[in-house]
């Protein structure tokens, strides 16, 4: 996206330097990064990252209207609810396709977002490496805000840990040695150093939770949660005992369960910005668009893209027996924008936000992005290409 850069890397690269990269990446925990990486980063400039912050801060202005959450009260299922929600999500992400304007400039278009961390910890180690690597120019960082590699860290650990003893601060989440983002755990251990810790690790006593730490029970006063319910729901048999976390606990959550559901795609139509596509719950829509085809039919409760219609039919709407759980979101087209050595590629950059205590506003840190020549973003669409993956974005500052 930065044509002088963008020719410089790819005229540079070389595929030695590429694996001599991914070695030493692999080298500290090896066989814990399973998702591909990409050959290249994108490279943005100040326009295009100021269109995308631009309407993020709009999404902010709704998330910290005083209304919000009683208009999101539905987006949170009985079943799922945790008791002691905070007052606001201290970590989530907004992600954006990178698409074309009628002028063929680039902008930002809104995907998804989510109440929940990413990773927070890996988009530290990785793009560092990188850079001893690949050329980066100076003025170009992963950080946003005006952060540094140092006042980030900071930040995140005020955010995640606060007053609270390390050793009484856990990343909890569902077999964290065998999920697909282990090495975000890993690394956020080496900065922070907390530990990450299987809900089934879990020891209850009346109210108090506890967990093993270098074989002492310590007790848990505040969880770093990556615990996702449809996840939990899908895996709760094979599992055995675990704890239930929708139970009054004595403990602090970062953030707190429930926003993973506030902040959502519950949350897009209520949203009315040029960056944003228009987005309509299913039963609310009098008549439907009669280009259908430009919109894809989402169900509220699944994630990961599990159960998206991007080729919607009319059979498709009719067959829905819960339209109040469904999202009818317009297309976004994603620029074929990143030029590569083996055709050009579709980009999607993910903003990451820190709201720290005593903020009047949440604020952008860092960001990731991802790179596709597939019909979507993601792995299944991607199958044995190159120059496709996870990325980072360096931003001019």
């Amino acid at each position: 996206m930065v044509p002088g850069l963008r020719k410089a890397f790819n005229d540079s690269f070389t595929d030695q330097q590429y694996e001599a990269f991914l070695k030493d990446l692999n080298s500290k925990y090896p066989g814990a990064i399973e998702f591909r990486l990409c050959e290249t980063p994108i490279f943005v400039d100040k326009a295009f990252a100021d269109k995308t912050i631009e309407a993020c801060e709009h999404i902010i202005d709704v998330i910290t209207d005083p209304a919000f959450k009683e208009i999101t009260e539905s987006s949170i299922p009985a079943s799922e609810r945790v008791p002691n929600e905070s007052d606001h999500c201290e970590l989530f992400c907004f992600d954006f396709g990178v698409c074309l304007n009628e002028e063929q400039e680039p902008e930002p278009r809104l995907i998804e977002m989510q109440g929940f961390p990413t990773l927070f910890g890996f988009q530290v180690f990785y793009p560092d490496l990188f850079r001893e690597y690949f050329p980066v120019p100076e003025n170009y960082s992963q950080y946003l805000n005006g952060l540094t590699r140092e006042s980030y860290l900071k930040l995140l650990k005020e955010v995640i840990i606060d007053d609270v003893p390390v050793e009484n601060t856990i990343l909890l989440e569902i077999k964290p040695h065998e999920q697909k983002t282990r090495i975000d755990f890993y690394n956020t251990r080496d900065y922070l150093g907390i530990q990450p810790v299987c809900i089934t690790e879990l020891i209850q006593e009346g109210k108090d939770l506890y967990y093993m730490r270098n074989g002492n029970k310590t007790a848990v006063k505040r969880i770093y949660n990556r615990v996702i319910f449809d996840e939990l729901l899908a895996k709760k048999d094979s599992l055995g005992r675990f704890t239930d976390i929708t139970q009054q606990l004595n403990v602090q959550w970062v953030p707190h369960p429930n926003w993973f559901y506030r902040i959502s795609k519950y949350t897009l139509p209520f949203l009315h910005h040029t960056y944003v596509p228009a987005t309509y719950f299913l039963n609310e829509i009098k008549q439907l668009p009669a280009d259908l085809e430009n919109y894809v039919l989402k169900p509220l409760f699944s994630f990961s893209g599990k159960g998206v219609v991007i080729d919607i039919t009319h059979a498709d709407i009719e067959n829905i027996t819960d339209p109040q759980n469904w999202i009818l979101q317009r297309k976004v087209q994603y620029a074929d924008i990143i030029e590569t050595p083996d055709g050009p590629a579709k980009a999607e950059l993910r903003i990451m936000y820190a709201w720290k205590k005593g903020w009047h506003r949440p604020q952008p840190i860092i960001n990731l992005a991802r790179l596709s020549k597939g019909k979507m973003i993601g792995v299944a669409y991607n199958k044995d290409k190159k120059w496709v993956g996870g990325s980072v974005a360096f931003i001019e500052r």
